[in-house]
């Protein structure tokens, strides 16, 4: 299979982003998958959604803007095929499917409303194929700006999958129902008494950005955040206002808000888990839209290949 530039548009409740890939299906697999362009657009579509329930004009002109401006980077880069996926904002938003016909209509880009259910699949796929998650118990963690899924691992097998609206800044706007917490509370507690030993695997910006900013010791394996550690980096942020976090730790100022709210989200799930490291192997719903989209492809290739020689 010749190389392909493919490429994820991901629309999420803090934060856009465009990701494109280069894939050699005929390189080593060291050298198959190359980066070739990673932009982040500080959208905050959920500062809208989860208090006013809609997309308001301003956020909505932001979004075609933006929206163009990708699409002009997919030509540029040559691309020869996308997926642009929204998620919790833009499920919860009233206006949801006006916006995205708005969008489609003014770029030409179509975008995907996508569930809770289908964003953890995306990631638990993505997890799989870059992390040794194939032996053991293991609790997928993902905290975003509108919501958290969870997905329970055995062995390698999905056992359960849960997305919670409990993200980042749907606390700040303190629209998270208290039995939202009550249930992701329930069942950590009873996915640690049902299941031994279980490995927390985090993403997203925040935990990322977090372990970067933690104290390894020496010789500790870089992608593993004690808790111990992250409960002592949420004592010194969350003792922080907003400017002395981005003056203190070098925060963007729409990360230096919703980094706590994601380490408690965090710290509380290694407590019902009764686990006591964080593994932190860098996987984006970005990465996994844009990395299904190539095994669909290459799979597609293959069965078209096979036809022929029958």
């Amino acid at each position: 299979m010749k190389p392909i530039n493919l490429a994820a548009i991901d629309i999420g409740s803090n934060g856009a982003r465009l990701l494109i890939k280069r894939f050699d299906g005929l390189a080593t697999a060291a050298d198959r998958i190359e980066k070739l362009l990673f932009i982040r657009v500080p959208l905050r579509l959920g500062k809208d959604v989860f208090t006013l329930g809609k997309v308001s004009k301003e956020r909505r002109k932001m979004m075609i803007q933006m929206m163009k401006g990708f699409k002009h980077f997919l030509k540029f880069y040559h691309v020869a095929d996308f997926r642009a996926c929204a998620t919790s904002a833009m499920r919860d938003a009233e206006n949801g499917q006006e916006v995205l016909q708005e969008i489609e209509k003014k770029t030409g880009i179509r975008l995907e409303i996508i569930g809770g259910h289908e964003e953890a699949s995306l990631l638990y796929n993505n997890l799989l194929e870059k992390t040794d998650s194939h032996v053991g118990n293991f609790a997928y963690i993902d905290v975003g700006g509108g919501s958290t899924e969870v997905s329970l691992i055995h062995d390698g097998v999905l056992a359960e999958s849960v997305s919670y609206d409990m993200g980042t800044l749907r606390l700040l706007s303190g629209h998270v129902a208290p039995e939202t917490e009550a249930r992701f509370k329930a069942n950590l507690t009873r996915y640690a008494a049902e299941y031994e030993a279980i490995h927390i695997i985090g993403s997203g910006g925040n935990i990322n950005k977090l372990n970067k900013l933690a104290l390894h010791k020496p010789g500790q394996d870089p992608k593993a955040l004690c808790l111990e550690e992250l409960k002592r980096l949420y004592g010194v942020l969350s003792g922080l206002c907003i400017q002395d976090r981005q003056t203190r730790f070098g925060l963007k100022e729409d990360r230096a808000d919703v980094i706590v709210p994601a380490a408690d989200i965090f710290i509380k799930a290694g407590d019902y888990l009764k686990c006591d490291t964080i593994l932190v192997p860098n996987i984006s719903l970005a990465d996994s839209i844009v990395d299904g989209l190539y095994e669909e492809i290459f799979a597609e290739r293959m069965l078209g290949d096979a036809d022929k020689d029958e």
